[in-house]
């Protein structure tokens, strides 16, 4: 009897590395995607992709529409028949929209809120515990020019959650992402939030660090001792190693991203943003929002 029960014991202890890391894969799964709707083209790139990623990981996808109505038209009393107008024929046109063989397997949840300002859609993903936003740019309507100047700082910069911009139609976000970081410990919390996002879409993360001339030069030697002090802060199970990050040299921290990820024919890029203080002052000037901007690439940004 004492022999089954060590028997039992040893196997038990060679079981629970397995039991653990199961246990590590199962807490980190994606459960809720939102997805801004404004009927167009834009919205529907950005639909796609997040198909795609809600098929891997048995995700819901809400879409969100947001009518932007004027108070005047939900309060008052003779134009109450107008707003409910409004909202039939949004729902009439979610429908039609969603009807798309993509999301087949997928469960959709629509939602229609009466916001005027892309911060709001903050509010949505608390309300749903979302994991991620898939936005698309350039849209017609509610979608329009949202990613152009300061709107791009009101999405990325209150949304809780990593927003993901699409641009153009893209099938998937491909296989390979470049992360750019400073590689500063106030850095550590979001790099250790996007490795995890990228480890879980099973996206293979190129890490680079721009070195720029001028005042805040640093020598090869310096940016390498600064990255080492870096990862060693990480968790034990983390093997990301200091040659894993590569030091690529450029004018602009924005040509520098775009470059590097030309050169190892990135799919996505992935920078970090600081909240309510915007994504200027992750890098200098007004860098991030530049690279959000003007990047063809889908970019995907996570709050510090």
């Amino acid at each position: 009897m004492n022999e089954r029960i060590d028997d039992f014991y040893h196997l038990l202890k060679k079981m629970l590395p397995v039991l653990l890391a199961y246990k590590h894969l199962k807490t980190h799964c994606m459960k809720t995607i939102i997805v801004p709707v404004d009927f167009s083209i834009y919205s529907e790139n950005a639909l796609k992709v997040a198909a795609q990623i809600a098929k891997k990981q048995h995700a819901t996808i809400i879409a969100v529409h947001m009518m932007g109505l004027s108070d005047a038209n939900l309060i008052k009393e003779d134009n109450s028949m107008e707003g409910m107008f409004y909202l039939k024929l949004t729902q009439k046109r979610f429908s039609e929209f969603l009807d798309k063989d993509y999301l087949e397997g997928i469960t959709v949840q629509q939602t229609v809120k009466n916001y005027k300002i892309f911060s709001e859609l903050d509010d949505v993903a608390k309300e749903h515990e979302a994991d991620l936003i898939v936005m698309g740019s350039h849209g017609s309507s509610g979608l329009q020019e949202v990613f152009v100047g300061s709107n791009t700082e009101k999405v990325v910069r209150t949304a809780s959650v990593p927003v993901l911009v699409i641009k153009n139609d893209y099938e998937s976000t491909g296989s390979t992402a470049v992360f750019a970081c400073d590689y500063k410990l106030e850095s550590l919390e979001v790099f250790k939030k996007a490795m995890l996002l990228f480890n879980l879409l099973d996206i293979h993360t190129k890490l680079v660090y721009i070195n720029l001339p001028g005042e805040n030069y640093k020598s090869t030697k310096q940016i390498e001792q600064q990255i080492v002090d870096f990862l060693v802060h990480l968790d034990k199970e983390d093997t990301i190693l200091p040659e894993d990050v590569t030091i690529y040299a450029d004018y602009s921290v924005e040509q520098g991203i775009f470059n590097y990820a030309k050169k190892v024919n990135a799919g996505v890029i992935g920078i970090p943003t600081h909240g309510r203080r915007g994504l200027a002052h992750f890098f200098s000037g007004s860098i991030s929002e530049d690279i959000v901007n003007h990047s063809e690439l889908p970019v995907i940004t996570f709050k510090m």
